[in-house]
């Protein structure tokens, strides 16, 4: 007890082991749809999917331990489902950097991420952004994500009429329909893993439909998938140029706004909150997520953050590192079923991407819309995301409507000198890409 007081923040007088490890397992269950998730898109640009799978649970486990032993909060990191798709669907296609390029890319924002954190930089940044624009980001991320599940499934195809329209009702599409209902209606059910149990059910579904293929001899457990495909693959050639530095800045935005709202939430649901707004331990949960980044990038992942869901194990009774270190155990043991999470098609995670979507879209009823230089950006910045399949964009448009909204109608107030420059800066951007 003395070593869980000390090291992982457990009061044995306020608090129960069993309490903490049921939390942690909790946790991870309604999380660990990650394991399946993350290797399907990056998979998507050519990288190793097993190696991707040992990537993903290394990655969450080495930053959920770092944060149970420096932070000693209930809380658990993973790949960020938004930055996956930024790192897929932005960086290697729309952006046409390689996914050795990306991963450098992610390395060198995680190292950057540690020197703000350190110095505190990090809440300048965050303030420096107005909270509309941050409230809209995040409801971007979630609508993006949620056009990526429907993409994956053939639900929504690309057609030369209307650039996109609905797809044929293949196998693979109807599959899709269904994982995306199941993880409705287990949501609604208020069902602990309910994302988690979608992608299995419509994973077994898929078997008698022809869309789930299970190769000769599968066997569920296993050693862990060779790493060696993904790791420390870097290539830093050609990265010294403005396209990559606003790439950089984008991606610490992103996840700044990610870490930092996810924080301030769960920290509430604890009630560790201190009267002045402080959060106990606040900065060592942020370093934790900015190693943990640096860590992933060398396992050949994309950005890490701390998970909204981990507010499952909080509801549990968890309140101690004790339930992070359950969560990181968790994933360590995982490794060992890299069969099971290997079978899974994309059609069948199609439901847990919807899902997301609709959780992060609650951003938007934050957004003060009845402000038009204050909604018109929101707008930009969300609607773009989607119809440009880029994040970068999508934040740059809405950080440089919302700079020109506020200098056409003489609202100085409102502005400040770093978005004054990152105005300037995407605007160069712009002009070099053209």
């Amino acid at each position: 007890m003395t070593f869980l007081e000390k090291s992982l923040g457990f009061d044995p007088k306020s608090m129960k082991l069993r309490t903490e490890l049921i939390a942690g397992a909790t946790t991870f269950l309604t999380m660990s749809y990650i394991l399946a998730v993350n290797p399907a898109i990056l998979s998507s640009t050519g990288m190793d999917k097993g190696a991707l799978f040992t990537g993903t649970a290394l990655a969450a486990a080495i930053a959920t331990l770092l944060l149970a032993f420096m932070a000693k909060l209930p809380f658990a990191q993973a790949p960020s489902m938004g930055l996956n798709a930024f790192f897929a669907y932005t960086l290697c296609q729309t952006l046409q950097y390689s996914w050795q390029h990306s991963l450098a890319i992610m390395l060198i924002e995680g190292i950057v991420f540690i020197i703000i954190t350190f110095f505190n930089v990090r809440e300048m940044i965050l303030h420096a952004i107005p909270a509309n624009l941050r409230y809209a980001i995040s409801a971007g991320i979630g609508m993006f994500i949620a056009f990526i599940g429907l993409k994956n499934a053939g639900i929504i195809v690309d057609k030369q009429a209307t650039l996109v329209g609905l797809g044929a009702f293949t196998p693979t599409c109807i599959l899709g329909i269904i994982a995306i209902l199941l993880s409705g209606i287990l949501m609604a059910r208020n069902v602990k893993g309910a994302l988690f149990w979608s992608i299995i059910i419509a994973t077994v579904i898929g078997i008698p439909m022809g869309v789930t293929v299970i190769p000769g001899s599968w066997m569920p457990v296993s050693a862990p998938q060779d790493i060696s495909p993904v790791f420390c693959k870097f290539d830093f050639t050609g990265l010294l140029n403005l396209k990559t530095v606003l790439v950089v800045f984008s991606l610490l935005l992103i996840n700044i706004f990610d870490t930092i709202g996810t924080l301030m939430g769960l920290a509430d649901k604890t009630g560790i909150v201190e009267t002045n707004g402080n959060i106990p331990r606040v900065k060592e949960a942020m370093m934790s997520d900015a190693i943990g980044t640096t860590c992933g990038a060398m396992l050949g992942s994309s950005t890490l953050t701390t998970y909204v869901e981990s507010a499952s194990g909080i509801a549990e009774g968890g309140r101690s590192g004790v339930t992070a270190l359950t969560v990181g155990l968790f994933f360590l043991f995982a490794l060992f079923l890299s069969p099971v999470f290997m079978l899974i098609p994309s059609a069948a995670t199609s439901g847990a991407l919807v899902m997301v979507g609709v959780l992060m879209i609650d951003s938007v009823k934050k957004i003060n819309l009845q402000d038009i230089t204050e909604a018109f950006p929101a707008f930009i910045t969300m609607i773009t995301m989607v119809l440009c399949y880029s994040i970068a964009d999508g934040i740059c448009l809405g950080i440089l409507s919302f700079v020109i909204m506020k200098v056409c109608t003489q609202r100085w107030k409102d502005l400040n000198w770093t978005l004054c420059i990152l105005a300037v800066l995407f605007v160069l951007n712009f002009v070099i890409d053209a």
